[in-house]
């Protein structure tokens, strides 16, 4: 199925569904692409974890941080819902580099609000902002019952997503050595429901993050179909 037919096959199906859909499609190769509600900025959900992995990567080229650094968990860093940490003993020992794999690869909440404390939200955003990102948003850690109240909440849109996962494909996000790491790491999902739950039986590889909450399912990533 090229991109075109593609197009024609999904719109229907995206107008039976209620709320805010976006999706962006491109075929990396030929360039060909299809766009719907694109720019529409939608709540992140675990979606927001992928640029908290790139300044990560980033702060350590850079030297500001070693992904070598020792963390040891604390009791109030435990979060709800995804993840292992929240199974984990008090004290257990973890580098970054651990944290921003389980954020990534199991969806770690309580590794997410470590790292963003680590880095820091400013941080996140002005990197997101060299990306060329100017709606994909961290605005707060997850789970801040506070923040939530005020209605504060971290943002995407399928077009920005599409685009930094391009830019890490090609190597050139931070570095190509760092583009092809943060690309395993990607590669190494475990929440496998969503894009390649159908095409896993065909061999194809998908590199890609889920995100969902009430109301929210999110899935983005780079397909290796050929």
């Amino acid at each position: 199925m090229n991109i075109r037919d593609f197009g024609a096959w999904i719109t229907p199906q995206l107008e039976r569904l209620g709320g805010d859909t976006g999706v962006y499609v491109k075929n990396l190769i030929t360039g060909e692409t299809f766009m719907r509600g694109e720019d529409i900025p939608v709540v992140a959900a675990s979606v927001i974890k992928i640029p908290v992995m790139i300044e990560a990567f980033r702060a350590a080229h850079e030297g500001e941080l070693s992904l070598h650094e020792i963390h040891a968990l604390r009791d109030e860093e435990r979060m709800p819902s995804c993840g292992t940490l929240k199974a984990m003993h008090t004290g257990i020992e973890m580098t970054l580099l651990d944290l921003t794999k389980l954020m990534i690869i199991v969806s770690d909440n309580s590794a997410t609000n470590i790292m963003i404390n680590r880095l820091g939200i400013a941080n996140v955003n002005r990197t997101l902002r060299a990306l060329g990102c100017e709606k994909t948003t961290l605005n707060r850690l997850l789970f801040d019952a506070e923040a939530s109240r005020r209605g504060v909440k971290n943002y995407i849109t399928a077009r920005e997503m599409g685009e930094v996962l391009e830019k890490i494909w090609r190597g050139e996000v931070v570095s190509k050595e760092v583009s092809a790491q943060m690309m395993d790491i990607l590669l190494d999902q475990r929440l496998n429901g969503k894009l390649p739950f159908f095409i896993d039986s065909m061999g194809v590889d998908v590199a890609h993050k889920t995100g969902e909450d009430d109301g929210i399912s999110h899935d983005v990533g780079v397909i290796f179909a050929k």
